[in-house]
């Protein structure tokens, strides 16, 4: 609600039957200047710092803990880049598993597999062969030692428990030595933890961006120019010759 007092108004002509005239209007908040205000973030000309969220944390309990008012809740929101509250907040954890069965529709197909991603490789003098966290399929495969990379052959070594790959060994994701199985139900655990890290104002800057904000959203004067608050429509009512 705290969002909403500082948006301009417009005055649209009234579409009821029963109006008294074609002058009768009807005041609504003009959401659409919000649009302003996300390019005013983007444009980096506000103090941000780093915030990570925990479970069940809300942009009015973060705006409570931050600046000491909760009403402040949309400084959270715009700050963090967030247009959607409901896809772009991240959800608790008890949460993500009811949206992932919702989705998927059964739990047999909330914990299928749904890609493959790669532990880190290195050879035996550190060099890295194959990345980690990248996502291949069920068929992705590398060789041990005998394998050649260029004009070098190589010892691959799997960080994971750091076991030594075999000396011409085919190795493939179902070894579980050189990638991992990662389920619907983990990706979607994973895709929510993301949202975790926010963007926020720094205390001390809240009146300053408040007071841009108020500059940002008000009216240039024009034909329509009733205050810097509030402008009218065109009245569609009178017709020109």
């Amino acid at each position: 609600m705290g969002f909403f007092k500082e948006l301009p108004s417009i005055a649209y002509q009234s579409p009821l039957s029963h109006k008294n005239s074609s002058r009768d209007y009807i005041v609504i908040k003009n959401i659409f200047r919000s649009a302003k205000l996300m390019d005013y973030v983007r444009s980096g000309a506000i103090a941000q710092q780093k915030l990570v969220l925990k479970d069940g944390d809300r942009p009015d309990t973060i705006a409570e803990y931050l600046y000491g008012e909760s009403t402040l809740d949309y400084i959270v929101i715009l700050v963090a880049g967030i247009t959607n509250i409901n896809h772009e907040w991240p959800l608790q954890d008890y949460q993500v598993y009811d949206y992932a069965l919702e989705k998927y529709g059964s739990e047999a197909k909330m914990n299928a597999i749904k890609y493959y991603e790669t532990f880190e490789i290195k050879d035996d003098q550190g060099r890295q062969i194959l990345p980690p966290n990248l996502i291949v399929d069920a068929d992705f495969k590398i060789y041990g030692s005998s394998t050649q990379f260029g004009t070098s052959r190589y010892n691959l070594i799997s960080q994971a428990g750091n076991r030594q790959l075999d000396d011409k060994t085919e190795y493939t994701v179902t070894t579980d030595k050189i990638a991992r199985a990662v389920t619907n139900l983990e990706y979607e655990y994973t895709n929510n933890e993301k949202k975790r890290e926010i963007d926020v104002l720094k205390n001390g800057y809240v009146q300053t961006f408040i007071n841009d904000l108020r500059d940002i959203l008000k009216y240039d004067k024009n034909s329509k120019y009733i205050s810097s608050t509030l402008v009218t429509t065109e009245n569609t009512n009178v017709v020109n010759p």
